[in-house]
Order: structure tokens, then sequence, then C-alpha cells
């Protein structure tokens, strides 16, 4: 049900107050506050006095935002006008958090609800006490208008100065109601709303455009009963394309694994430290705001839902004995470590001079000590591996071919066919004899950029240098996903200030090598807090909103903000007709002369070129001939590449 009460605004006028108000307690279903039902008897007040000299419409109370878990007071459609809402009761000021409020609902139905794609819509707060505010109308790009303002006095009067924007087309408001509604949360909200105890098809899309999550979850599921059954050792591996939803897909396996069966002792783990710190702390800021504990105790039952890889290595290097865990899922499974990689950290920091393992031998032996059945979730992206000794997909199938061959292994085609996931042939030979093959274990469809499906592909191509496709893919993708490139910082930084809405989340993003680009305030050695990064407010200077503080690679891979400033240095450029790759050592760029750096690099700007769900800009600086360090042939031509040879058009 969509709503508690609906009905044409003259039927409104007719049904008295007490049958509105017993519709919307009977509908509310949980124990009604008098503070909430005093609310709603004002509202109804001044919705019949403020439509009484106008009939026409059709009016909902307590209209659905899925994908916030929230609702909205009022849903008032007049003609082919959607106004959305919000009652302040008793408040005498219009707070800048309640307009952020109804804009974010206004934002919601807009980029979410089918039936609202095309159509107008026009947040309205309605602080009752409040003073008489001068309104202007304003239409932004795509339909949506700027906030309006009304009191408990004047709220019809409000609504009225949008009537000249009518056409001649009514929304007929039962098909409005049931059209479809194709949530994309954030993983931030995603992992709330789970943890919450909500269903994955409640705030993911189920569009025949991406796949349902659910259906991987199910397959998982399917394995997973399998295992447990018939008492077998399973690994799934489950891959897709950046932003498709592999950490929401696990943390879903996680939740519902805890909720079929306790002694199971499901846990999401990951090796990204940020990813897992910003969702501790999402999930216990938002667990003290609902239960009214306290952080330490709201933090200690997070910990069992998300832990740190790493913790659960260590925990077992101490202890042979099998995990308590009998499903682990972990995230950014392409992110282990090599045996080099690993040994080298197991001798210099936790004293096992003989470790000789790489992480993903070492993680499924530790699994292999159940006697009797578990399984391992392995999330794995392609092209995805930014930092020294990742092993990739590779180390997980190399181990599994040598030392734990009577495991049964899953997989989808897809990390066949794409050498990004596996390159290597023989292991490709073994893992099709061995393994079996399973459709719904590939997330195929972008959905973090809702605005353009496609974005992936096209930054996969133009970091391949392929002009013909990449230009091709921005044709299709700029009208719906902004990308701008601009030589002027504060331009850019203008242009996202003044597109972002409501409480849509916003930073500044670099290459961890970008070291160069401290002239303009943007130093990637500077350590930022992730957690106060991603959830602080827009007042808090070490917010992502102030600009100030640079995320690299490594802070935001897994997560994602709605808009970013993309800054592009020396790092990486174009030398005629290929990328140039270089690190800052001392006071000069050195070349990186090793394929894997090579590939790391132009991972890293992989990473930071696909987190923003609605747009970007990218700053390219002008080189300055008095600096070595930043000559213009280290800028130029990755400029005229982006905008000559691709198209991407340049703010000025």
């Amino acid at each position: 049900m969509r709503s508690y009460y609906s009905n044409t605004i003259k039927n409104f006028l007719k049904d008295d107050l007490s049958q509105i108000l017993g519709d919307l307690t009977k509908n509310h279903g949980h124990n009604l506050e008098n503070l909430q039902r005093n609310a709603w008897i004002e509202q109804i007040k001044i919705l019949k006095n403020s439509f009484l000299r106008n009939e026409e419409g059709y009016i909902f109370f307590e209209f659905t935002i899925p994908r916030m878990g929230k609702r909205v007071d009022n849903i008032v459609i007049i003609g082919d006008l959607i106004f959305v809402i919000e009652f302040k009761v008793g408040d005498d000021i219009y707070r800048k958090s309640d307009i952020d409020q109804v804009l974010d609902y206004s934002l919601d139905l807009k980029n979410f609800h089918e039936g609202s794609h095309n159509e107008k819509l026009i947040p309205v707060l309605v602080s009752t006490k409040a003073y008489d505010k001068e309104n202007s109308v304003k239409q932004d790009f795509d339909l949506l208008y700027k906030p309006l303002f009304a009191n408990k006095d004047n709220l019809f009067e409000t609504l009225s100065l949008c009537f000249p924007e009518r056409g001649k087309l009514n929304i007929n408001p039962d098909d409005w109601q049931q059209s479809i509604y194709k949530p994309t949360p954030t993983i931030i909200e995603a992992a709330e709303a789970l943890y919450k105890g909500h269903d994955v098809k409640e705030i993911s899309r189920s569009d025949a455009g991406a796949i349902n999550l659910s259906k991987t979850t199910d397959c998982i599921n399917r394995i997973i009963d399998d295992s447990k059954k018939n008492f077998k050792k399973s690994i799934c591996f489950i891959s897709g394309v950046p932003g498709a939803g592999k950490t929401l897909a696990g943390l879903n396996i996680a939740n519902e694994r805890m909720k079929m069966a306790e002694n199971e002792n499901s846990v999401f783990l990951s090796g990204n430290g940020p990813l897992v710190e910003v969702l501790r702390e999402a999930l216990a800021r938002d667990e003290v705001i609902n239960k009214g504990i306290t952080k330490d105790e709201s933090k200690r039952h997070v910990k069992a839902f998300i832990q740190n890889i790493h913790h659960f290595r260590d925990d077992n290097l101490i202890s042979e004995e099998a995990p308590t865990e009998k499903v682990v899922i972990f995230d950014e499974a392409q992110r282990a470590w090599t045996e080099e990689q690993a040994s080298s950290f197991m001798k210099r920091k936790k004293n096992y001079p003989d470790f000789g393992r790489s992480e993903p031998q070492f993680l499924i032996e530790v699994m292999n000590r159940h006697d009797n059945w578990c399984s391992i979730i392995c999330l794995v992206g392609g092209g995805q591996e930014i930092n020294t000794g990742e092993a990739g997909l590779e180390e997980w199938i190399n181990a599994l071919k040598h030392y734990f061959s009577d495991w049964n292994v899953y997989f989808s085609e897809l990390i066949i066919s794409d050498n990004n996931y596996l390159s290597n042939n023989s292991l490709k030979d073994w893992l099709i004899k061995n393994g079996i093959s399973e459709k719904d274990l590939h997330l195929a469809v972008s959905v973090r950029s809702f605005r353009s499906e496609k974005l992936s592909e096209f930054i996969h191509e133009l970091l391949n240098l392929e002009i013909k496709n990449s230009k091709n893919l921005y044709e299709q993708i700029k009208e719906d996903y902004p990308i701008f490139v601009t030589r002027n910082f504060d331009v850019a930084k203008e242009w996202i200030n003044e597109n972002a809405r409501g409480s849509e989340r916003f930073g500044l993003l670099a290459s961890s090598k970008a070291r160069r680009l401290r002239p303009f305030g943007i130093d990637v050695k500077n350590d930022i807090n992730p957690a106060y990064w991603f959830l602080n407010p827009e007042d808090d200077v070490r917010s992502s909103y102030y600009f100030e503080d640079v995320a690299t690679e490594f802070e935001v891979q897994g997560l994602e903000l709605d808009w970013t400033i993309v800054s592009w240095d020396a790092d990486l450029h174009i030398n005629g007709n290929k990328w140039i790759y270089q690190t800052f050592r001392g006071s000069e760029w050195q070349n990186i002369n090793q394929e894997i750096k090579k590939k790391y690099l132009l991972n890293a700007y992989r990473v930071i070129l696909t987190r923003a769900r609605q747009g970007f800009v990218i700053f390219i600086p002008n080189g300055n001939k008095n600096d070595k360090t930043r000559t213009e042939k280290y800028y130029d031509g990755t400029y005229e590449y982006l905008t000559n040879e691709i198209g991407i058009e340049e703010l000025r």
C-alpha cells in the first residue's frame, strides 16, 4: 500500500476528520503517539481549510518513499502538477534540514518512481506558524521545481502560484500511484535498510534493465542449503561490473542467513578498511537514533554483522579450531594478497616467518577446518586491483586447483570470457572442467549511476583508448548523466554546488599518486577519516561537502557519492596515442615500467571515475612553464583526448 489514505479533493472535503484519522491510524500499524495523532489532526484541518475554494485534484496522506524508508506527509495532484508537501506542525521557521527533507522526497520520486520521471514535481514545506515568505516558481532541467514555502494560512495561495505551469493533459492519480518504483540506494542506505530487517526486494530495482539482486541471493541460498543438506564445502564467485551491487548482494546474503539459522553465524568480511569503517559507523549511528541505545552497545551489535577480513585472518592464526562462522562473504575478493605479499606482511608485522601461503589459500584453509559443511561467497570485481600484492581472482582458483580440489566451485561464465577477471588459460580450463556455471552469479548492469547504466562501459573504453566506442557511449549518456571537463578548479566546485540538491552528497577525488595537485590545495597525502568524510553533514569541515579533503581510490572503492570532481594529474597522461604512467619521487616524476603497477594506476582511475551516481566534472590543471613537475605536456594531451577526441564538453 503506497499511502495510508487517498481520495479526490472533493471527497476528502466531505469525509469527516474522525473518518480520515481512523484510516490513518489503522494503516499506520504501530503504536500511535499523541504527537503524531495531533500532527495529523492539525494537518487535516489546514488542508480542508485550504481547499474549500477549490475541489479539483487528488490527495494522498503518508505516501511511501521506499528507498529512504520514510513517508511524505502529502502528495497533491492537480492537473499535471505533483505537489510534494511536508508539514512541520508548530514550527515558526523554515529550517534548512526540513527544506532538504522535502527536496529529498521529491528527488526520490523523480529519480526512482517511473510515473514521476517526466512530470512536474513541486516540493512544498509547510511550517505552520512561520511568517509569509516570498516565493518564486523556478523549474530545474528535469522538471523538478525549487522548493516553495507556506504556513497554515497561505498554503492554497502558495500552490496556486504554480497553476500557470499546468499543461493540457491531466495525470491519472490511480495510474500514477501504481507506477513501478525502482529504487537504487547507496550502499550505506542499503546496509541500514537490510540491518533493520527490510527485504532486498524493497530497496533494489527489479526492472528488466537490471538483474534483480534477489535472483543472486536465491541462487546463493540454494547452493548453501544444498551444501548444508549434503555435507559439502562450496565456494561461489559473484562477479559484476563496477556499481552492479556486489556488496549489496553480499550484505543481503549475510542478512538472509542470519535470519534463517543462528547457528550458521554468517558474516560479511571485507579487507576494505574504509568501507568497513563507514558502514559500521553508519549502522551504529542509525541504531542509536532508532533504538535509543548507547554507541558502544550498537558498535558491538554491528561488529557481528560486518568484520574486517584481516581481523578474521589474525583470529584464525591464533587458533587451529574451525571458526564459528559456517557462511562467510568476502567482499572485494580480488584484493586478497598474493603469497609474496602475504608472506612478507606476516613476517614483518605478525612474526610468522614461514607463512608461505597466499591470502586466498589461507582463508579457504581456515574454512576447510569444518568437518561437515561450509560455504564461502567471494564478491569479485573485474579490473579493480589497485594496490601492490593484490592477487585478483587467479589466486583463488589457483588455491582451489592445487589444495582444495574437492570443494564445489560455482561461477558465472563471464569470468571465463572476460580477461579482466581471469586471464590464465590453464586456470580457465580447470574451472570449466571442475566448476559449475550459474548465470545468476554475474551482475551485468551498473545500478550505482542510475542515470546511466552505460557509465562503467564508457569509462572502460575511455581508459582503453578506444576513441570511437568512447565517443559513441558518451553521446548516449551525456543527456541523462552529465560529464564535463574544466581547467578551472573553482568552476568545477561552483557547478557541483549549483547542481547538487537536497542532501545529495558530493566530494573531491584523485588518484593516490596525484602528487602535483598541491598547488590547488589538493593533497592526496593528507589522511582523511572516511566515516566523517562520507557521513558528516554539510556544515562539518571534515565532510566531503567542503572540497577541502580529497579521497583517493583507497577510501572510495566500494562506496559512492552523487556528484564528484575528479582531479586528473600527471601520474596518468596521454602522450601521442598512449598512456604514460608516472610516480612522483623526491622532486620529480619517474616512469612506471612494471606492467602490474601500470595496471594498478589505470584501475585507480577506473575506480575514481565510476564513483558518481549522477554526474561528475573532470578537473585537468593547466601546465606551468616555470614548474618542471607541471609542464604543459603532462596535462594538455589528456585534455585534448577527452575534449577533442571523445567530445566531452568543457565548463568555462
